[in-house]
């Protein structure tokens, strides 16, 4: 039994690129970091060093071996507790050496912390895992705040231009939030308003009605392909967020960017989530946006 300190390495691959993707005014996903850098790279390069044959994770999903020996990230057979999408970043040499004994079960948790603890296990009692591990309280905000610096900045109106509210940092907000705005003038119709853009240059949030967060088109960046990567243009489902649902997109490798158009109109979509492609249940691979294409707008918003 070995335990290694990958604290180190954690805090550069994992938490410093979270605080500087919020100082650039993106929206990073740091499990699919931890996946990528830590578990799936540093962790099974040690393990693999000392003669293991794989990391093995209690993930929602399943590794199915072809009859040629290649290997396929698929969802878990139950929907309802997938986790597929923060494993998207997988190479096929990663999920050579990988095991998901959860993915093919519905078992429940409470039956896992039982088997757990005829076995003797100490994590039998653990708390279940917050969604950042790393910001134990939940706070988001007050963490960034703490590293990067409160910085007081305007909150306009995307229609006015008008200065409608202040805030402590732009780093605080992402695509398509509605609370915790502070927003002191109505809009004109009443409805609610909502983050359409954040600028970290000059540290301004601007607002606007949902309508202005329809998103027809991205291009995504550092693609990572579980497999063999696609050769031409294909149609696929997408996943846009971890607990968020599919929606059916047209994608294309274009000059090692990856060029999706959607069917229909999507909302919410920030720079630096992950896209994760699939083919029914089989995940194609992920990238990281770059820029999107609102529909009233029609221009790239990076």
């Amino acid at each position: 039994f070995y335990v290694w300190d990958f604290s180190e390495r954690f805090r550069d691959d994992v938490i410093d690129d979270f605080v500087s993707e919020y100082r650039a005014g993106r929206t990073p996903n740091p499990c699919m970091r931890c996946n990528e850098k830590i578990k799936f790279a540093a962790l099974l390069d040690k393990a693999l060093a000392l003669g293991f044959d794989a990391v093995c994770t209690g993930h929602y999903a399943q590794v199915i071996v072809n009859e040629d020996g290649t290997r396929e990230l698929h969802r878990a057979s139950d929907m309802a507790k997938d986790q597929s999408y923060v494993l998207g970043v997988l190479d096929e040499k990663q999920l050579a050496h990988a095991l998901f004994p959860l993915g093919d079960t519905v078992t429940t948790k409470d039956e896992i912390r039982a088997e757990a603890e005829r076995r003797g296990l100490a994590v039998a009692k653990k708390p279940d895992s917050h969604d950042i591990c790393f910001i134990a309280d939940g706070d988001t905000q007050g963490f960034l705040a703490g590293r990067l610096g409160k910085a007081e900045g305007d909150i306009v109106d995307e229609a006015t231009g008008q200065k409608v509210g202040t805030h402590d940092g732009a780093f605080g907000f992402t695509i398509g939030q509605r609370k915790g705005l502070r927003i002191g003038h109505p809009a004109p119709d009443g409805k609610p308003r909502y983050v359409l853009d954040i600028s970290p240059v000059d540290n301004t949030v601007t607002v606007g009605p949902a309508a202005a967060l329809d998103v027809t088109a991205l291009t995504a960046i550092k693609p990572r392909w579980c497999g063999t990567a696609p050769s031409g243009p294909g149609t696929y489902t997408a996943q846009l967020r971890a607990h968020g649902g599919e929606t059916e997109v047209r994608a294309e490798l274009v000059d090692g960017e990856l060029s999706v158009s959607f069917t229909e109109p999507v909302r919410g979509v920030a720079p630096g989530q992950a896209i994760v492609l699939y083919d029914g249940t089989r995940v194609v691979g992920s990238a990281t946006i770059a820029t999107t294409t609102r529909a009233r707008t029609a221009t790239p918003v990076a």
